[in-house]
């Protein structure tokens, strides 16, 4: 199989992904900032963070991509929402129309893998950001809250990690043989 991994990273979990995706298939794996162009490969994955409403480097790095007959595009967004709740699937997906132009979001397979999240590595903004939405949470009340908001108010300033459950990494490799056209959570 020839092709590239691409991802977009800011705390490590994606890159993670992305080294035991090359490992697992034999694609070389590359940040996004550093990738300019798909040559011949066949097949680009690309792997990115969620981060307040988006996927991290999605958009540069599909600027100016065109895909050739043959070609794949497989994009599997990392976050801590779980895949099972339809309203995240919802979320995710009204993620990536906003990021990716109809012609790649038609042909793209799309997966969502677990991450995970150390409060004490958050750069501040991140920190204030999630501290405003704990902050927010807490002021609904318990019954109003979605069972993700009760799970991000319990695993708030602790270190989680989402990627060495159901969907683990020895899984990932179905991610380049998944059929064309299906989201995928933790399966």
């Amino acid at each position: 199989m020839d092709g590239l991994i691409v991802y977009g990273s800011k705390y490590g979990t994606t890159r993670r992904y992305a080294e035991e995706l090359s490992r697992l298939t034999g694609l070389s794996a590359i940040p996004c900032g550093e990738f300019h162009r798909l040559a011949e490969g066949s097949i680009l994955v690309y792997l990115g963070a969620l981060y307040a409403g988006g996927v991290l480097g999605l958009k540069q790095t599909m600027k100016g991509l065109s895909l050739r007959e043959g070609q794949r595009l497989i994009v599997a967004t990392v976050g801590l929402a779980d895949p099972a709740e339809p309203q995240n699937r919802a979320h995710i997906r009204a993620a990536l129309q906003k990021q990716l132009p109809p012609k790649f979001l038609e042909r793209a397979v799309l997966f969502h893998l677990r991450g995970g999240i150390d409060y004490a590595v958050l750069s501040p903004r991140h920190r204030a950001m999630m501290a405003a939405m704990c902050f927010s949470l807490r002021r609904k009340p318990a019954r109003q809250r979605s069972s993700e908001d009760q799970a991000l108010l319990e695993t708030y300033g602790k270190q989680i990690d989402f990627s060495k459950t159901p969907f683990s990494l020895a899984d990932i490799p179905k991610i380049v043989r998944f059929p064309h056209g299906k989201m995928v959570g933790n399966a």
